[in-house]
């Protein structure tokens, strides 16, 4: 045995010198790997979201009841049901935002001109050189119509770059369509076999892994599943609330765009944190087309209503049921938006509450140990 140890450890000097002098191909290969893995990824993520919407569905009296002649058939009811409900919510989404969106753009650009000329004219009444401030101003006012036909000619002239631009555009659109496929595929076998493929995993687990490290490893995932199913109930239901206390409170103040504005900041609320911040953004900005006192009521508005979002409703809907502090919350959030994006924020969260609540309760249990405080 003796005999065997400086063996084993040339041999692993010479596979990491290997894997050094060929990084950049072991690297590519790594990327590749995970590349073709994506879709699986994505499809393991969306299930595991849909299941607490199927698991739910399957609690209801119709479907939860063994006598029920709809009993046999429940997990194919709420896969069904469950994929319903989130194309009726897209769907409404798209029914309430897109066009009243596209008509306060439309407004903005048939009234922003008038609006240039008229300040232009109320700085000629005054005694006041601003010369930077209107030739700014002036740039503003263009021509329109202008521009729409250079536009034209610079579109037909350049036909082929544009076509080959727009191949290109379709073939990627294309991958990521097939993707999103796949993965919706793959979402839809996991929750089909949700409890044949837990009891694999639990056999391979329980027969490679030591007794201890299994249920290390059953605390860990019990725990991370608790804190992810939490936040995100929590989260669509913080997101519900705001958006309808936003569009009611619109509605009694006759605000416009008061259904649209209150979507899109439910909509946006899923992000934490800053959110709601940024559908409010977009809201302003289209009542500004219409009304800039209503614009600045709105601000007002929704300035006090983030105040009791974030003192009242977040705290009790999403905060205690995750159990993490509002200073991990925001740390969390700004890192997951800066290394993945939207993605990124919503994960960090329920990422953060795990290690979290994972790291308390070992200190805890350390702290609580007399062998420990005797030594």
């Amino acid at each position: 045995m003796q005999n065997k140890k400086p063996w084993l450890f040339l041999a692993a000097c010479a596979l990491v010198l290997l894997a050094l002098k060929y990084s950049d191909d072991l690297l590519g290969g790594i990327r590749l790997f995970f590349s073709l893995l994506m879709p699986l990824f994505i499809g393991c993520g969306v299930a595991y979201v849909l299941n607490i919407l199927v698991s739910r569905l399957e609690t209801l009296p119709p479907l939860g009841d063994s006598r029920s002649r709809l009993y046999p058939f429940r997990r194919g009811i709420s896969i069904t049901g469950s994929l319903v409900i989130i194309a009726v919510v897209v769907a409404l989404l798209i029914v309430l935002i897109i066009p009243q969106l596209i008509d306060a753009f439309r407004v903005m650009l048939v009234n922003v001109p008038p609006a240039v000329n008229q300040f232009l004219k109320w700085l000629d009444t005054l005694d006041i050189s601003m010369p930077q401030l209107e030739e700014w101003l002036r740039s503003l006012n263009l021509n329109w119509p202008d521009l729409l036909q250079k536009a034209t000619t610079y579109l037909t002239s350049g036909v082929s770059n544009v076509f080959s631009s727009a191949v290109g555009l379709l073939s990627s659109l294309g991958g990521v369509v097939m993707q999103v496929v796949i993965a919706v595929i793959f979402a839809l076998y996991i929750l089909a076999g949700k409890e044949r493929l837990g009891r694999q995993f639990h056999a391979l687990a329980s027969t490679y892994l030591p007794a201890k490290a299994c249920d290390r490893l059953w605390y860990v995932l019990g725990t991370a599943h608790d804190t992810f199913t939490k936040f995100f109930v929590g989260q669509f239901t913080e997101a519900i609330i705001i958006g309808v206390l936003c569009t009611l409170g619109m509605l009694l103040f006759r605000l416009p765009y008061a259904p649209m504005v209150g979507t899109l900041v439910g909509a946006t609320a899923l992000l934490p944190v800053v959110g709601a911040y940024l559908g409010a953004g977009i809201g302003a900005f289209m009542i500004l087309t219409v009304n800039p006192l209503q614009a600045l009521g709105f601000l007002i508005f929704i300035a006090i209503l983030q105040q009791l979002e974030g003192n009242l409703i977040y705290p009790r809907v999403v905060g205690t049921s995750i159990g993490l502090p509002g200073i991990w919350v925001l740390t969390a959030v700004t890192l997951g938006g800066g290394i993945g994006g939207i993605a990124g924020m919503l994960l960090a969260v329920p990422v953060t509450a795990t290690v979290y609540r994972l790291v308390r309760a070992d200190v805890r249990r350390r702290q609580e140990d007399p062998l420990r405080c005797s030594r």
